[in-house]
């Protein structure tokens, strides 16, 4: 997440004047990135609502708008819509992501 965190516009250039004000541009940055954009990767809902589980409310309605679309006008739909079905696990950075025994070894 710090590479996410660091390349946000809001970063300060300057740094922090104070570990408070540090904790607080993390908690607001925190509370942002989990609350606001959606992610394509979880299929555009937010951290949020995956975590708490609204996420496949929101596809299935989403899934339900799109069908009402196509029916009212089909020409506009030359191919099939955006896929709604559930994602499974997902990681910020999976190409960086190493277990616990790599870790150690680069520890070592």
């Amino acid at each position: 997440m710090f590479k996410t965190m660091k390349y946000c516009p809001q970063w300060p250039s300057q740094g922090f004047l104070t570990l408070e004000e540090s904790r607080n541009w993390m908690l607001s940055f925190v509370r942002f990135y989990n609350q606001e954009p959606r992610h394509s990767s979880i299929r555009f809902v937010t951290p949020e609502q995956r975590h708490d589980g609204r996420d496949k409310a929101i596809w299935q309605q989403r899934k339900q708008v799109y069908k009402k679309a196509r029916e009212k006008n089909p020409l506009r739909w030359s191919r099939k819509f955006r896929n709604w079905v559930p994602v499974g696990s997902v990681a910020l950075n999976p190409e960086r992501e190493l277990g616990a025994a790599d870790c150690i070894k680069m520890a070592a």
